[in-house]
């Protein structure tokens, strides 16, 4: 994927620190989110099992994919071994269809919670929300699980690349599905859910009255996760319709479609840092977890400087008793010399 013109190329800098960022971000902003939701014991709730599931499939992407991509632009080749191709380009699709399967159970949690709130109890519970998160990477593994052969590594030209290796037609029947089943139909159950209950909250609310706290609540809750959704839609429709106009338009090989390219990947790749910022603007809880987890490292790099402190003070003082000890003339002598003097003070006040 690295052009073969000579000079300088903006791209093999500018691509590499784009992935960096998305990174920094991704892995900092998801291990808030997940430490939010576990250092309280926050995951009781189904929205919220549904948020830890959705952060770590994003932090796994980040992790397990990021990194790897990113050296496509930079290296020349693919130097991380035949295994790696194969599950780096798993690993994409597998939280790719994860994060797609809880979005649209999480719009289908949110449109019962509110339409039906009391006779949706006893289906939101915690066991059957871990039981929808287990049949969600079940699925993803199923659907993903064809790009384990998808790709392969072998030479080209002197060079080792990894790349496809099925025929035309299998691919494109791969990608099509792909695009439905991770990207159409969870979309349409978004679309579907979520219009469904903004009209309903729409109708039922009466702007002259005030809501209660729990409707509040469940609003802001519901606000969010559509957010969410709609930008995870925005993110990944730029990589789905090149991936469509490459099997059924005209998407030529140049310059400007090889940006078209970097920039629909480095969009849906970045969607995996994009919620925590989501969560952190619109929720008050996330950014109250916030804070309490900045001002606890803030107060453990504190007490850890106060320990070190201390710990010199301590050795200092050791060192000072051993040197008096050790030295020639320590305190015994000292006070030995004190009281001779003193002796003869007193002989020669007598005289």
């Amino acid at each position: 994927m690295n052009s073969s013109a000579a000079g300088w190329q903006p791209e093999a800098v500018l691509i590499p620190l784009a992935y960096l960022l998305i990174f920094l971000i991704g892995t900092v902003g998801n291990c808030l989110v997940l430490a939010v939701l576990l250092r309280n014991g926050q995951v009781k709730n189904t929205t919220n099992l549904f948020i830890l599931n959705l952060g770590v499939a994003d932090l796994c992407f980040i992790l397990f994919c990021v990194p790897f991509q990113a050296t496509i632009y930079t290296l020349e080749g693919w130097v991380f071994g035949p295994f790696m191709c194969k599950a780096v380009h798993f690993f994409i699709f597998l939280t790719m269809y994860a994060s797609s399967f809880t979005l649209a159970t999480v719009s289908l949690d949110r449109y019962l919670a509110i339409r039906y709130p009391l006779h949706s109890r006893e289906l939101r519970t915690p066991r059957n929300a871990l039981t929808a998160i287990c049949f969600i990477w079940g699925l993803s593994f199923i659907f993903s699980g064809p790009y384990l052969s998808y790709y392969q590594e072998f030479q080209l030209a002197n060079l080792t690349v990894c790349h496809p290796i099925w025929e035309i037609s299998q691919r494109k029947v791969m990608d099509i599905c792909t695009f439905i089943f991770s990207y159409i139909i969870p979309v349409l159950i978004l679309s579907l859910t979520y219009v469904r209950t903004i009209h309903y909250l729409w109708r039922s609310v009466d702007p002259l009255h005030d809501m209660s706290e729990s409707k509040k609540a469940k609003q802001k809750v519901t606000r969010m996760i559509i957010i969410v959704a709609v930008l995870f839609c925005l993110c990944w429709l730029p990589h789905h319709l090149l991936i469509l106009c490459v099997w059924f338009g005209y998407f030529p090989l140049n310059h400007a479609t090889y940006v078209l390219r970097i920039l629909s990947h480095l969009i849906s790749y970045a969607n995996s840092c994009v919620n925590p910022i989501v969560y952190a603007l619109v929720s008050k809880h996330f950014r109250k977890g916030f804070k309490k987890i900045f001002i606890c490292l803030l107060h453990q790099k504190a007490a850890h400087k106060v320990h070190v402190a201390q710990v010199t003070n301590t050795v200092s003082t050791l060192e000072a008793e051993l040197s008096e000890v050790t030295r020639p003339w320590g305190k015994a002598e000292l006070v030995g010399q004190q009281q001779e003097a003193d002796g003869s003070f007193i002989t020669s006040s007598v005289t």
